[in-house]
């Protein structure tokens, strides 16, 4: 038992040791605190036992220029235990001699932010040639003197950005898929990055998002690669965004062409092992401009009203029994491709003895795979007050158009209710309020005529003496 307790512990630490020495670890080195005019200031960020997948921009020194940035990475096995470390340096040349501030500065390595205090930076008169490779015994050794200038040469690159669209023409209310990509074939040798992806995508889509419809977005928060295939050619395809887009009425919408920067690195024409093997640079590279056409559904009595997409019917239940006055669920799902937020719910047919309420509106969206598809559901609580067969078919139906067959259609139920028991209709209708005139029996005055009417009542008494009166006077004069 001891000897199990100790071979486990001497496994847990060497376990330990090995997770000890694998630890990541970002070191920010900063260049000498001077220099001469003719030579380079450095910020080196090394990465322990870990791959720099991505990083930030380096900062900006007043009176310096970045010259480019290389990147480095060694492997060293020290007694059994094998560590690792990758490095970007940032290489700047000063424009003029003086005292500069480098100051302080976060960057980001692989998601993460990393501080470095910053320092004071002193440019002196150039270096001679001589002390420059008193300085650097390597320089010669490894190609180039420390002074000499390297030479950049652009690669040529194979790729491009798209604005792409699945359809050219729509129905009113049908959706059309957008995306924006950056696509690398994978025989591409031009080293790219992005460059301020967010900022870009906010200013291309005031131009590219149309007015009058409606958006649903796909939220791409990380830039991934994808592997896609286009006319038998492969290729890496970075989404920077995607929507769908409903239209709510007829007409053309215009999608201009759109702009999209991309650091492209310019390399060494003699690359050596220390120094700047690459420099930044930029390149834009432009889309073409897409026209969608919407045409107006065909004509019927409730075009305007209807949804537009593939759907289907799903209910809760097929057949049941249950008896008069007995309350159940009844729920009438729409799931499919298409604007699932716009829908509406089902048209109830005028029958009796099928007593419901407005329904409980639930739904579920889904954004992928370049369109919009879910479900909405109308859960209603139903009673049936007389006994027999319902269909509730012939009490629920949904129009929609299909622009797949370019046809409308209707869901209907396919449930089927027994019920069974006596007749509730008149202990129905005695739980029910009368409503109008009952309602305001027991705030009424309950005298027969109120002032005003009775002064009316005699005025028009008064009248009708009074013609009586005269009529009879005629009468007896006519007599005589």
């Amino acid at each position: 038992m001891i000897k199990t307790i100790l071979q486990t512990a001497l496994v847990c630490l060497t376990l330990l040791k090995f997770v000890s020495a694998q630890a990541q670890n970002v070191e920010i080195e900063l260049g000498p605190d001077e220099i001469g005019l003719n030579e380079t200031f450095t910020i080196k960020v090394t990465l322990s036992n870990d791959k720099i997948k991505s990083y930030d921009q380096f900062p900006d020194i007043p009176s310096f220029q970045k010259q480019g940035i290389s990147q480095s990475s060694s492997m060293n096995l020290i007694n059994g235990q094998m560590s690792s470390s990758n490095s970007i340096i940032q290489y700047y040349k000063p424009s003029r001699k003086g005292n500069f501030t480098l100051p302080s500065f976060d960057i980001i390595i692989n998601g993460n932010a990393y501080s470095s205090q910053g320092k004071t930076i002193t440019v002196g008169d150039a270096a001679s040639s001589s002390a420059s490779r008193a300085q650097d015994p390597f320089a010669n050794f490894f190609g180039r003197s420390a002074t000499e200038e390297p030479e950049f040469v652009e690669v040529e690159d194979d790729a491009f950005f798209s604005l792409a669209v699945d359809k050219d023409e729509v129905y009113v209310g049908e959706g059309f898929n957008l995306n924006l990509a950056f696509y690398m074939s994978e025989a591409n040798q031009a080293p790219f990055q992005f460059y301020e992806p967010g900022r870009q995508l906010d200013e291309i889509l005031k131009k590219v998002k149309p007015s009058n419809v409606w958006e649903e977005n796909y939220n791409i928060t990380n830039i991934e690669p994808e592997q896609v295939t286009i006319n038998g050619k492969r290729w890496t395809r970075y989404k920077v965004f995607e929507a769908t887009f409903f239209p709510f009425s007829e007409g053309e919408i215009e999608i201009p062409r759109i702009s999209w920067e991309m650091i492209k690195y310019r390399v060494a024409k003699n690359p050596t092992f220390f120094g700047a093997n690459r420099q930044e640079d930029f390149k834009t590279f432009i889309s073409s401009a897409k026209t969608i056409k919407v045409k107006p559904l065909p004509p019927h009595p409730l075009k305007n009203e209807v949804s537009v997409g593939e759907y289907q019917i799903r209910e809760n239940i097929k057949n049941i029994e249950v008896e008069t006055g007995q309350g159940f669920d009844y729920n009438f799902g729409i799931s499919g491709v298409g604007n699932i937020n716009a829908i509406q719910p089902p048209r109830r047919l005028s029958g009796a003895n099928l007593n419901t309420y407005d329904p409980d509106v639930r739904q579920q969206i889904n954004r992928g795979y370049g369109r919009v598809s879910g479900i909405k559901e109308f859960n209603y609580y139903i009673t049936i007050n007389e006994a027999g067969d319902i269909n509730l078919a012939d009490h629920f139906e949904w129009i929609y158009f299909d622009p797949a067959r370019a046809v409308y259609d209707t869901l209907r139920p396919e449930a089927k209710i027994k019920v069974v028991g006596e007749s509730k209709v008149n202990q129905a209708l005695s739980s029910q309020r009368l409503g109008g005139l009952y309602d305001r029996i027991d705030v009424e005055d309950n005298r027969f005529l109120n002032e005003q009417y009775k002064y009316y009542f005699t005025t028009g008494i008064n009248i009708l003496l009074l013609a009586a009166v005269i009529l009879l006077a005629v009468l007896i004069i006519r007599k005589k």
